[in-house]
């Protein structure tokens, strides 16, 4: 108990003989205003091994670190179709809120990773995409049908391609929310022609001077039939057509030409001009049909149109569509 009492007045003491120093300093007592202003204490590092976002930014400054990941998050992101390499700046696609971030780092475990949000603006991006896309996107090729020395030519048709565009903007938008710069590879989606080489079917090249007309598949030679052409007062036209119209046994009207004057129409019958089919062209007034006079093929005796013996325009009437291309060369 005495060793207790001489500890209390001990302390009495020490604590009178220090507060009158201070008031012999000069000093003034608790509560009186010293007119000093107290400094804010100095900024202090990051723990060690913190990162933000997944960049190290332990043991520096919050300014220093601040400064680090948005340096980081202004960088480019590389992407890549092929030989075409982009370089998208992510400052108009998205925001970074390193404050936040920042602010939870200063009291963060040692070694911890805090994360760094950022958000994201899905119309830039889009229209970003969408500007790639102009870079990308190929439109398809069709097959064309040419006549090269006297027979069909067919070009060989050419896909067409498109930027997935969903995919890219998830690929884009997945690297800013991660923070991360891999390279992202852009796909596309093949664009089918819609004409191909085995899209055309039946061919006609008909020879004037040689009254002949041949039939293909495609590029490949299929028959040859013998045929009367026009006379030279009627003359077969040159050039490319196709089939127009077709008809059974047809009737035969009189032309608006001097040769026809007062001639009547023919029904269908045997001894209709038509034979008994009418493949019409798209050269006016002219047509591949049937003749009842067989005798006329292999001469330059009609008036313009394409004479075939009947069995002949009854079969290729069979094989043939509106629609079919016709080639007449001289």
């Amino acid at each position: 108990m005495k060793r207790v009492g001489l500890a209390s007045l001990l302390c009495a003491c020490a604590v009178a003989g220090t507060l009158s120093a201070f008031a012999f300093a000069g000093g003034a007592g608790p509560g009186a205003d010293t007119g000093t202003t107290t400094s804010p204490s100095p900024a202090q590092p990051l723990p060690e091994g913190v990162t933000v976002g997944g960049l190290p930014v332990g043991g520096l400054l919050p300014s220093e670190a601040t400064a680090a990941i948005r340096s980081w998050f202004e960088s480019p992101l590389p992407l890549r179709f092929g030989d075409l390499v982009f370089s998208a700046d992510p400052t108009p696609l998205a925001a970074p809120n390193v404050s936040k971030a920042i602010e939870r780092a200063k009291t963060a475990e040692p070694f911890a990773n805090v994360k760094l949000v950022v958000v994201t603006r899905p119309v830039r991006v889009r229209a970003y995409v969408a500007k790639l896309a102009t870079r990308i996107d190929r439109s398809p090729v069709d097959s064309r049908l040419f006549l090269r020395r006297g027979k069909p030519f067919v070009t060989k048709q050419k896909a067409g391609r498109a930027l997935s565009r969903v995919d890219a903007e998830r690929a884009i938008t997945r690297q800013l929310v991660d923070n991360t710069r891999d390279e992202v590879s852009l796909r596309t989606k093949p664009i089918p022609a819609e004409t191909t080489r085995t899209s055309f079917g039946p061919v006609i090249v008909i020879h004037r001077g040689r009254n002949r007309l041949d039939l293909y598949r495609g590029m490949r030679f299929w028959r040859e039939f013998g045929v009367a052409t026009g006379q030279s007062a009627y003359p077969t036209p040159l050039g490319r057509f196709e089939v127009v119209v077709m008809w059974r046994n047809p009737w035969w009207y009189p032309p608006a030409s001097p040769w026809a004057a007062g001639q009547k129409p023919i029904p269908p019958g045997p001894g209709n001009p038509l034979g008994t089919r009418w493949m019409g062209l798209s050269a006016p007034g002219v047509g591949i049909h049937g003749t009842p006079d067989s005798a006329s093929i292999g001469y330059s005796v009609s008036h313009g149109c394409i004479r075939m013996r009947i069995s002949d325009a009854e079969w290729l009437f069979t094989q043939v569509d509106v629609g079919t291309t016709v080639f007449i060369v001289a």
